[in-house]
Order: C-alpha cells, then sequence, then structure tokens
C-alpha cells in the first residue's frame, strides 16, 4: 500500500486515463455505432497513460505522446497489413518488439512509451484481417492518443521533477564549502552528498541516460562531482583535508606553500562559477581554464624540487600538493563536462580525446556508439530486447495456431508479467493467475446477472476504469488484473454481444501467456541481472591491469613518455556495460536477500583507474627520467596491482585465480623528492587501499578458492575493512 505523493500521482492518472477513454469509448460506440474507432480510442489512453510508465511532469509525459503518435499509427498500419498470415504476424512481432524493447538504450523516456507502442502492433496484427477498417483504426488511435495528450497538459497535471542539474548544483556547493573550508562536515555526510547524484535516486525523467552530448556531459559530471566528495571524504578520515587548506590559505606547519596557494583558489573560484551556470542553466564558453592552472602548478612544483636542497618542500608538503593536484584533475573534468552538459553542441577536440571523444562526435555517432556497445551478450539492455522479443513472438504463434479467442490477451500477459527473471516472473504469474481467476468469477457473473443490457454496461464503465486504474497499481498486481479483467468484460459488452465465456477466454488466454512468460524467462537469462553482473564486473576488473602497468611503464620509461599509453577504449566500454548491469540488479526487486558484494566500490575503483592513466601521463610526465630504484620499485608495485585486479576477475567470474607474487612493502618513494614519483606513489597506494577494500567485501562464497586451489595459487593478500553498506548489491 502506498500513501502520500504517491498516491495522489496514481490518482490523478487513474482520472487522466478514464476521462480520455471513456470521452472516445463513449462517443463512438453511442454517437457514431463505429465499434473499431470506439476500441481504438479506448485502447490508446490505456496504452500509453496505463501500462506504458512514461515518467516526468505533465507537459514531459504529453511531448513523448505526441512523439510515439506516429511511431504508433505505423505500427497498428503494419500490424494490420501482416494480420493476413499467423506467419507474418509473428515474424513482424519478432523485430517490431526486439526493436521497441532495445529503444531502452535511448532513455527513460523511450523505455517507458515501448509497452504502449508495443500493444497498438499486437491489437491490430490479430484476426479478423480487415484492411479497409485501417482509417477507422487510425481514427481512433489519433483520438485516444490526443485525448490523453490534453488530460496531461490540462488535468491534474503532475508537476516537474527536481532537475539532475540542481542536484548536481548543491553538490557541487557542498564540495566548494568544504574545499574553502567554511563547512565541518563528516566523511559520511560528504559521500552522502555524493550518494544523491546516484541515478537509482533521480526521477526516471530526470535521469542523464541518453545518447546525446548533453546527456552524456551531465552524466560524466555526475560522476566526477561523485569522485571529487569521495576524494575530499578520503581526505578528511586520513586527517590531510585541513592541512591542506591551511596550506593553501598560509596557515600550516610549514608557513605559506606558494604552490597550494596558487591552485587551490583557483579551483574554489571555478567550483563557484560552475554552480553559477548549473542554477542559471547557461555557461560562459571559452578556454578550459583548470588547464592553464594544473599546468602552472606543475611548473611550480617542478622548480620548487629542483632548486636548493634546502628549499625543497618536504615530503608531507609534497603529498598535500599532490593531493590538491588529484581534487584540481576532478574539478577540471567538472569544468568541461558541465559546459557541455548545458550547451549540447559539438566542440573542438578536447584531451584527453579518449575521456571526451563525445564532446566532438556527430550526433549519428553518438548514436551509433550507444548502439553497436549493447550489440553484445554481455550487455543487460540486449538480454531484455531479445527474451521479450522470443516471449511475443512465441506467445504470437500460439494465439495463431490454436486460433484463441481474443488471443491479444495472451501477449498482453506476456508482455505484463515478464519480468529480468524468472524468479520474479514467476512470483507475478502467481499473483496474476489469482487475480484473474477472482477477477473472471466476478466478470462471468457480472454478463450472466445484466445480460444483454448495455445501458447498464455503460453506466458501470467509467466508474470501474477509475477504481481499477486507481486501486489496481496501489493494491498490487493480483488486485490489478481482477479489476482489469471486470474494466474487459464491461467494454467488450458494449462492443458485441458477450456471455460468461468472455471470462472463460480471459482466464485461458492469460494462463496461456503467463506459461509462455515463464518459459521464454527460464531460458533465456533466467538469473536476471544477479549473475551478469558477476561477469561484467569480472570483465571491467581484468582491462584495469593493463592500464596500471601501461601507465606506470610510461612515466618510468627512458626517457619518459617513450612508451606508448596504455588504451582505455576497452576499459570504458566494459564499464558502461558493468554499470548498465549494475543499475538493473539494484532495479530488482529482492536483491539485497542475495549474498552481497560491493560492486559500487567496484565501480568507482575502475573510475579511478581510468582518470590516473588520463591524467597522470598528461600533467605528471616528469621531464628527466626516474631514479631507476624507484621506476623498478614503482612498476613492481603496478605488477602487484594489476595480478590483483586479475585475481579479483577471476573470483568474480568463478574461474581460478592465475599464481599472484607478493606486493612491495608501503613505503616513501624512494630517492629525493620528486613531485612526479609522490604523485605516482598516492595513486598507487589508493588504488591498493581501494582493490583491498573490494576483495574483503566479496562474500566468502566468492572469496574461497574453488576446489583444488592453493593459498599460493590465489594470491591473497589479506583483507581490510568492508566498503560502504549503502553502495552494495551482487549475487
Amino acid at each position: 500500500m502506498r500513501g502520500g505523493p504517491e498516491w495522489n500521482r496514481i490518482l490523478h492518472r487513474s482520472v487522466r486515463v478514464t476521462l480520455a477513454a471513456s470521452v472516445g469509448f463513449y462517443t463512438f460506440v453511442y454517437g457514431f455505432d463505429e465499434p473499431v474507432l470506439a476500441l481504438y480510442a479506448l485502447f490508446a489512453p490505456i496504452s500509453l497513460g496505463l501500462l506504458s510508465p512514461i515518467p516526468g511532469s505533465g507537459r514531459q509525459r504529453a511531448e513523448v505522446m505526441l512523439k510515439a503518435l506516429p511511431v504508433g499509427l505505423g505500427l497498428v498500419t503494419l500490424g494490420t497489413v501482416l494480420a493476413v498470415h499467423t506467419w507474418a504476424a509473428v515474424l513482424g512481432m519478432l523485430v517490431v518488439g526486439f526493436l521497441l524493447a532495445f529503444a531502452a538504450i535511448a532513455g527513460p523516456r523511450p523505455a517507458g512509451a515501448a509497452p504502449g507502442l508495443q500493444l497498438f502492433y499486437i491489437l491490430a496484427c490479430f484476426p479478423p484481417y480487415e484492411p479497409e477498417t485501417l482509417g477507422l483504426r487510425l481514427a481512433g488511435l489519433t483520438f485516444g492518443t490526443v485525448a490523453l495528450v490534453l488530460g496531461e497538459l490540462f488535468v491534474l497535471p503532475h508537476p516537474p521533477d527536481p532537475s539532475y542539474r540542481i542536484t548536481l548544483a548543491q553538490a557541487l556547493a557542498t564540495a566548494r564549502d568544504t574545499i574553502a573550508g567554511s563547512n565541518g562536515l563528516t566523511p559520511k555526510e560528504l559521500r552522502e552528498a555524493g550518494a544523491r547524484l546516484r541515478l537509482s535516486g533521480i526521477a526516471p525523467a530526470q535521469r542523464p541516460a541518453g545518447p546525446g552530448r548533453a546527456a552524456r556531459g551531465q552524466a560524466q559530471a555526475g560522476s566526477a562531482a561523485r569522485r571529487l566528495l569521495e576524494q575530499l571524504a578520503h581526505l578528511s578520515e586520513l586527517g590531510e583535508l585541513r592541512d591542506l587548506v591551511r596550506g593553501g590559505a598560509g596557515s600550516g606547519a610549514h608557513g605559506t606553500d606558494s604552490a597550494l596557494g596558487s591552485l587551490l583558489p583557483r579551483v574554489v573560484s571555478l567550483l563557484d562559477e560552475t554552480v553559477t551556470a548549473l542554477h542559471t542553466g547557461r555557461t560562459v564558453p571559452g578556454p578550459q581554464r583548470m588547464d592553464e592552472a594544473i599546468d602552472e602548478f606543475q611548473r611550480m612544483r617542478t622548480r620548487q624540487a629542483a632548486g636548493p636542497v634546502d628549499e625543497v618542500p618536504p615530503a608531507d608538503v609534497l603529498r598535500r600538493q599532490a593531493a590538491l593536484l588529484a581534487l584540481a584533475e576532478s574539478v577540471r573534468a567538472l569544468e568541461i563536462s558541465v559546459r557541455v552538459g548545458l550547451d549540447g553542441r559539438r566542440t573542438a577536440p578536447i584531451e584527453p580525446r579518449e575521456l571526451f571523444w563525445y564532446t566532438h562526435a556527430a550526433t549519428p555517432q553518438l548514436w551509433l556508439r550507444r548502439i553497436t556497445g549493447n550489440m553484445t551478450l554481455r550487455s543487460v539492455q540486449f538480454h531484455n530486447a531479445l527474451r521479450i522479443a522470443i516471449a511475443l513472438a512465441a506467445a504470437r504463434l500460439v494465439a495463431g495456431s490454436l486460433d484463441l479467442t481474443h488471443g491479444f490477451w495472451v501477449l498482453l500477459a506476456v508482455l505484463t508479467l515478464s519480468r529480468t527473471s524468472v524468479i520474479e516472473t514467476w512470483s507475478a504469474i502467481r499473483q496474476v493467475v489469482i487475480g484473474n481467476l477472482v477477477g473472471a468469477v466476478a466478470a462471468g457473473a457480472l454478463l450472466i446477472g445484466l445480460g444483454r443490457h448495455t445501458e447498464a454496461y455503460a453506466a458501470i464503465l467509467a466508474p470501474a476504469m477509475l477504481i481499477a486504474f486507481a486501486l489496481g497499481p496501489l493494491l498490487g498486481i493480483a488486485w490489478a488484473q481482477g479489476l482489469f479483467t471486470l474494466v474487459v468484460a464491461t467494454a467488450f459488452a458494449q462492443i458485441a454481444p458477450a456471455s460468461w465465456r468472455l471470462a472463460e477466454a480471459r482466464i485461458v488466454d492469460v494462463a496461456t501467456g503467463s506459461a509462455i512468460g515463464l518459459l521464454c524467462g527460464m531460458l533465456a537469462w533466467p538469473a536476471g541481472a544477479r549473475a551478469e553482473v558477476r561477469r561484467t564486473m569480472a570483465g571491467l576488473l581484468h582491462e584495469c591491469g593493463p592500464l596500471i602497468r601501461g601507465t606506470v611503464a610510461m612515466l618510468a620509461a627512458v626517457p619518459p613518455g617513450s612508451v606508448p599509453a596504455p588504451p582505455t577504449l576497452p576499459a570504458l566500454h566494459r564499464l558502461r556495460l558493468a554499470e548498465s548491469a549494475y543499475a538493473q540488479f539494484r532495479s530488482e526487486p529482492g536483491s539485497d536477500a542475495h549474498v552481497r558484494a560491493d560492486w559500487h566500490a567496484v565501480l568507482i575503483t575502475s573510475h579511478h583507474i581510468l582518470l590516473g592513466a588520463q591524467w597522470l601521463p598528461r600533467f605528471d610526465l616528469p621531464a628527466t627520467a626516474l631514479p631507476p630504484g624507484a621506476a623498478d620499485r614503482a612498476q613492481a608495485r603496478a605488477r602487484a596491482l594489476a595480478q590483483t585486479t586479475d585475481r579479483l576477475a577471476a573470483l568474480c567470474g568463478g574461474r581460478r585465480p592465475r599464481t599472484s607474487g607478493t606486493a612491495p612493502p608501503p613505503g616513501e618513494p624512494a630517492g629525493p623528492p620528486m613531485p612526479a614519483l609522490v604523485d605516482l606513489d598516492m595513486w598507487l597506494r589508493s588504488l591498493a587501499a581501494q582493490l583491498t577494500r573490494i576483495e574483503a567485501g566479496l562474500p566468502e562464497a566468492i572469496r574461497r578458492p574453488p576446489r583444488g586451489t592453493t593459498m599460493a595459487e590465489t594470491g591473497s593478500s589479506g583483507s581490510g575493512p568492508a566498503g560502504p553498506d549503502d553502495a552494495r548489491g551482487a549475487p
């Protein structure tokens, strides 16, 4: 049972759908005696308004419905033509089902409209084959959709949800105040500020999930903001944040640090301007100023390190400078991504191009990248689209071959009951069968009692729709199905003579559709995202190892930079797949009931590795070769970390880990203090700590080596503290 704002939203929606459906149905049945027009005018508002979870405000929903109308008209036309043969309708259902379900890659709003569009084709592709009625069908569909659009705009319209950019601005204001030293938030409070940017906590209509430049820019800005707040929380835990702020203000233990004092105010100023731009929705174009500030900061650090021995900053000052550099790089990513997210236009190539490739890509390239990136068996979007397409095609084949009465209900059951895992599907089916049985008995009694008194059905239909559309979502799927059965019986009794066998046909059709949906769920990825999240995380961790080794090899080469930078595109691709699998897993009911691993920590750590692989070679490439001992030590640590990621990937993927070496003991960088060495050391230390927390957060069932594997083969390095509780979820 839901209450408060959710109850109001459901009640207002039921009023809008009931009004839109009633106007068309009563007008065309009793005013024009056109049952085909009436059926489609009734069906359109129910499909788009009730069965399609289109997110957003009333204006946003109306916009989506208007854009969906031409597609719906085309699907009704296609279904009407293909209804001539069962095999033609089945093939059309397979293609239409896949394409519309796969449209989820375009974002929440297209995904929300997909079920309604599926139903437009489904209704039209069933016998009788009557192409001469196509005009009436299209007219009824248009009338019903336009009536619903007017209802969304003027009848109890849903207000807009807070936009993502405002939520992002609030998070950046928190980061700005923390860096400026004007608030005293705890590490937990800083992480909570970042957690509010998680897409699962954002209203679906406001999520930057589309393939366009603006959406990608906002999504990247959100990731950079969360990384910035996590960095601040980590520095606060270590007790270094206060020293960093004081050092930049000239009140540290060693007096004014000119390098810190030159960069810290510019970081705060740029955050201020970014917050203002997000609030106003306008940004001022221009060069990336943080690039210039970081370059100047690094030149100053190099001069300090190359000066007289007694003037070289001590190691603790260099560590604070390294921490500020990492913060500045996050702010640099924010500066660029917010600008693109607000403006949305193409830009000149921005370095590193692999990270900001979307800023200068053409719109068709952005769409192609999104489509091809999900056309893989590792994509949960591909899983869902293929599963629903096969199930709908099979249902259409069975309904057509057995000549089931009202076979449309078979496909409607498949579409509304299909879930991402077989356990969820079975749970839904049990409730649906019970609800339909009760509803069918009530509908049969109603049809027997009222007979052919159509005026009685006319008086009942509108109140029945209002009650069913309001109470069904509140009381659960069993109630929704039972009440919807009554609505269907009441409506069809006015279009054509009906008996209690109409209720019987609905029971048979729903049971048939349920069986088909359950069978397809058992055969096609029955575990949902629970198994896929392990595979995608394993693939992501496997790609992180070469990035760590390659980044260190580039910095430690003689001369520095003579080794090419490691490619980041494979890891970026794996990261997107892992994020998609994790997002679906967290949306599946009962995910917390499974043994939990800290998959969210894997995503954060992988993002940290990717960013380090980009900014260390760009801003920290030493002018002269590193001391041989220090270079060897850094490469040994990189190899050990890469072996750790490989071991974790094997454990997550259910494979036997390969033999792993022992990581060098942590310690201060060897040789004279060098900014590049200190920055690299802090990056490697941070990764080691994060990977240790990830391994400690793995359930015992995953960390336990496969039978026959020795401790030497697993290369286990012990465990550390568990990761954050709010980010856990896994098999």
